[in-house]
């Protein structure tokens, strides 16, 4: 336990409903002179008032929480201070949960199940950092994710809108595909349009190496 702290330790807030686990990681954080545990609640109503009072640099949260969700948790923390440092902590190992909860403003996503010093390093790091930080666990099963959410809006393309994709693919103008498909320039071009809009695409490239990657075409299909 580390007796002398630093004037610039790090000030986390913890936030789980297990007594169990706040007592464990209260343990481990507070053994690093660095950083330490200044204030911690089992609900997230709670802890938002604890945040407005006691200003942590970093939130350490569990997803699971009575009351009050964690992803409703950081919501309303993130709209408080804009600025919040929140990691979520947690054992779901849930690509779709994790996008949810960067999406609401988390900055980072560690589950319990990975090496106590992945979270000392996350804690550092959100401070530190601005990028997201995420335990190696996760990073996978959003990559899983992220794919099957593509998947998902390509599976939302009109039977038209598919065999568009296919043509931009193939390097085909929106005069080549007016043609081909019997329809306008004007008709093609806004088509396009909707497709990148729909599969979350900024330009042909992403859109591209979108189509490759979910093999709705090969490398041989496109025109370099």
């Amino acid at each position: 336990m580390n007796n002398l702290m630093q004037a610039d330790c790090i000030k986390v807030l913890m936030i789980d409903d297990h007594a169990i686990v706040r007592e464990g990681y209260r343990a481990l954080i507070n053994s690093y002179s660095d950083i330490h545990i200044a204030a911690e609640t089992n609900t997230g109503e709670t802890g938002y008032q604890l945040y407005k009072s006691i200003q942590p640099d970093v939130v350490l949260l569990d997803i699971n929480l009575p009351e009050m969700s964690g992803i409703e948790t950081i919501n309303k923390l993130r709209f408080y201070d804009p600025t919040a440092r929140i990691i979520v902590f947690t054992m779901h190992l849930s690509g779709l949960i994790a996008a949810k909860s960067i999406k609401a403003g988390a900055r980072g996503y560690i589950t319990k199940n990975s090496n106590p010093d992945k979270l000392i390093d996350a804690i550092r790091h959100v401070v530190r950092h601005k990028q997201l930080v995420l335990s190696p666990d996760i990073e996978h099963a959003l990559a899983i994710e992220h794919v099957a959410s593509q998947t998902e809006a390509i599976k939302q393309l009109s039977p038209r809108e598919f065999e568009i994709l296919r043509l931009i693919v193939m390097a085909k103008s929106a005069e080549q595909i007016a043609e081909i498909l019997n329809i306008s320039p004007k008709t093609a071009a806004n088509c396009h349009y909707r497709i990148k809009n729909k599969l979350g695409v900024a330009n042909d490239i992403e859109l591209t190496h979108l189509a490759i990657k979910l093999k709705i075409a090969s490398p041989d299909d496109v025109i370099q």
